[in-house]
C-alpha cells in the first residue's frame, strides 16, 4: 500500500535551517506530483510547496517562498524540503502529500508527519 514516511524534523533556532525528507513506497513515485503541507494544532492544514514529476517546476506558498526549497530524487523515491531562515511561525507538523495539495489528497495521501519547532 502507499506509504509516506517523513523525517528530519526537530528543534531549530530562528534563522536556522532544517531539511525534511519523505520516503515514498507503494506507488510509482516518479509519475506523481508531490507536495508538502503543514498544520498547527487547532488550525486547518496549510499548503507549503509542490513539485512536478521531473522536478523542473516548483511552487511555493507566499509564506515560505524564498526560504524553502522543495526537491525530489526519483531514483530514491524521496521528497525533500530544505527550510532556511526559519521563523517561529514555521512551527508545525509537516506532512508529505502525494499529488497536488487539496482537501482530498491531504486527507487520504499523506504521511504521519514530522514536527518542526522553531524557538530560541
Amino acid at each position: 500500500q502507499v506509504q509516506l514516511v517523513e523525517s528530519g524534523g526537530g528543534l531549530a533556532q530562528p534563522g536556522g535551517s532544517l531539511r525534511l525528507s519523505c520516503a515514498a513506497s507503494g506507488f510509482t513515485f516518479s509519475t506523481d506530483v508531490m507536495s508538502w503541507a503543514r498544520q498547527v494544532p487547532g488550525k486547518g492544514p496549510e499548503w507549503v510547496a509542490s513539485i512536478s514529476i521531473d522536478g523542473t517546476n516548483t511552487y511555493y506558498s507566499h509564506s515560505v517562498k524564498g526560504r524553502f526549497t522543495i526537491s525530489r530524487d526519483n531514483a530514491k523515491s524521496t521528497l525533500y524540503l530544505r527550510m532556511n531562515t526559519l521563523k517561529p511561525e514555521d512551527t508545525a507538523l509537516y506532512y508529505c502529500v502525494r499529488g497536488f495539495y487539496n482537501n482530498y489528497s491531504f486527507a487520504n495521501f499523506r504521511g504521519q508527519g514530522t514536527q518542526v519547532t522553531v524557538s530560541s
